[in-house]
């Protein structure tokens, strides 16, 4: 990733002078401690600032409605407290002049606004792109007080300077250094041609992969930009798409993990609690061969040996000696049928959590398989997570291929895998899904034609490529018609029973 130097700023500047000098900021939004978003309007045209001052992802661009919506910004109810002083010395005034400092990577917005006493007042916010120590601040031009900060700087952080309200603004140390990114970009150049680029305001914006640059010529293969605003714009919101969504699949799984967890050291101790405990086949026996065994008339012993039929030797029976042998016989029906109730109580237990536990399995899969905020929505909704986020409830994208003229169709998530076969599936459609492993419920629509083997196998293909199975290995895939599906009651969704399936081996 590359981060914002002087001379893309200064390049952003040169391109948006004309919008900015003039316009009127007729609103202010802070989405996070982190973001904010100015509302301008100029000749008759508005526009969005969107400054960033994270430390990984630091940036100001006009945003487009598009990636405003890629990078997920809330507008909180109640604004944070830097919001509203910007919104009571800002909000309404007008942008009189604007400058970049030379050399570096930081912008001034100069308003001109009414103090209390209706006497003009000259303030200016500063915006600081500069790594950790990006920041944004609010002072009195005449007298160079702070009067507010994004953050803070206390003496703690800084040595070279404090950055808060009542203090004195001073500009950072001055470095006449070009930064690592623009080394970068000129490594190969000679230095006459370094200055030259360095004086150029004839920009050629350009984006690839995970880098961009002001000059297409220098970076192979880029994709030509519209302008240096448009390059900002798409470079970094594409970025923030990414974290924020790698942070809420890390958000999703650090939920369901726990609980998956918990379900397995369940079953763990109700399976070897049924191995050591299970004395339900011995107590049955115990109690067959005193009942055969009455005439011998061995009553009220501490045990008694006899003859087993079964085993075909000879065993020990421990007795209650204050029982004749029918009673003990008895006793042993007793725990028998205790012993019974218990096993079967334990492996309907056992049954219920493994179903559970496939349908965890399922969700982390669909967490991992998820490309968009819009997926990873649906499994929240899935999940009943609550999310003080308004978010607007959309329809589910299923994904739908088509093969030699058959539509097929692939859940991302449970959500989708119960809409395939509760809503779209008919009873000759053909089901698939992975053998013994999370993965996706995929779906082979049938109108009135048969598919053929090589549309079959092409079926489970994909079923296999969706699935949570390593990708070395084989994974057999089973696939029967719709009808044959079952969803028993109360199941989590996606899940399903099925009968007359095949397997093929992918």
């Amino acid at each position: 990733m590359i981060n914002i130097d002087f001379l893309t700023l200064k390049a952003f500047f040169i391109e948006n002078i004309d919008f900015i000098i003039g316009a009127r900021l007729q609103k202010i939004q802070q989405p996070t401690r982190k973001d904010f978003i100015f509302s301008l309007r100029n000749n008759a045209e508005s526009r969005k600032l969107y400054i960033n001052i994270n430390p990984q992802i630091y940036h100001i661009c006009f945003a487009s409605a598009e990636n405003l919506e890629r990078r997920n910004l809330i507008i909180p109810q109640k604004p944070p407290m830097f919001c509203m002083l910007l919104r009571k010395y800002l909000e309404g005034c007008r942008i009189f002049d604007a400058k970049v400092i030379e050399n570096e990577r930081i912008i001034e917005f100069h308003f001109e606004t009414m103090d209390e006493l209706s006497q003009k007042r000259s303030l200016c916010l500063c915006v600081e792109l500069m790594g950790k120590h990006s920041n944004i601040i609010l002072y009195d031009r005449e007298t160079s007080i702070i009067i507010g900060c994004a953050h803070n700087v206390g003496s703690e952080k800084s040595r070279y300077r404090e950055l808060q309200g009542g203090l004195k603004y001073i500009y950072p140390p001055v470095s006449n250094n070009l930064s690592n990114e623009l080394k970068n970009q000129f490594r190969e150049l000679s230095q006459e041609e370094i200055k030259n680029y360095l004086n150029t305001e004839n920009f050629r914006p350009a984006i690839w992969d995970d880098k961009y640059t002001l000059f297409k010529e220098l970076l192979e293969n880029s994709i030509k930009q519209n302008s240096v605003n448009e390059m900002l714009d798409n470079y970094y919101s594409k970025i923030q798409e990414q974290m924020n969504l790698s942070n809420e699949k890390h958000h999703l799984i650090s939920i369901v993990n726990p609980k998956l967890n918990k379900i397995n050291n369940s079953i763990n101790k109700i399976s070897q609690l049924l191995q050591k405990r299970d004395y339900t086949d011995k107590y049955k026996l115990y109690g067959e061969l005193l009942t055969a065994n009455l005439y011998q008339k061995k009553d009220y012993q501490k045990e008694i040996e006899l003859f087993d039929y079964i085993n075909n030797q000879n065993i020990k029976i421990e007795l209650d000696e204050t029982k004749n042998l029918k009673e003990n016989a008895q006793r042993y029906f007793k725990l028998y049928t205790k012993s019974k109730t218990t096993k079967e109580k334990s492996e309907h237990m056992l049954n219920g959590l493994k179903i559970e536990k496939d349908y965890l399995e399922n969700i982390l899969y669909s967490i991992n398989l998820s490309e968009t905020l819009k997926d990873l929505e649906e499994i929240k909704s899935e999940l009943k997570i609550d999310d003080t986020k308004p978010k607007k409830q959309e329809k589910a994208e299923i994904t739908k291929i088509n093969i030699n003229g058959f539509d097929v169709y692939i859940g991302k998530n449970n959500k989708q895998n119960d809409y395939i076969i509760s809503k779209l599936a008919k009873d000759e459609d053909i089901w698939f899904h992975s053998r013994l492993c999370a993965g996706s419920h995929v779906l082979l629509k049938i109108n009135d034609k048969e598919p053929n083997d090589e549309i079959i196998f092409e079926c489970c293909k994909l079923a296999r490529k969706y699935s949570s199975a390593s990708q070395p290995s084989k994974v057999g895939i089973i696939y029967t018609k719709a009808k044959y599906l079952r969803k028993p009651p109360a199941a989590p969704l996606g899940y399903v029973t099925y009968k007359n399936e095949k397997e093929i081996l992918v």
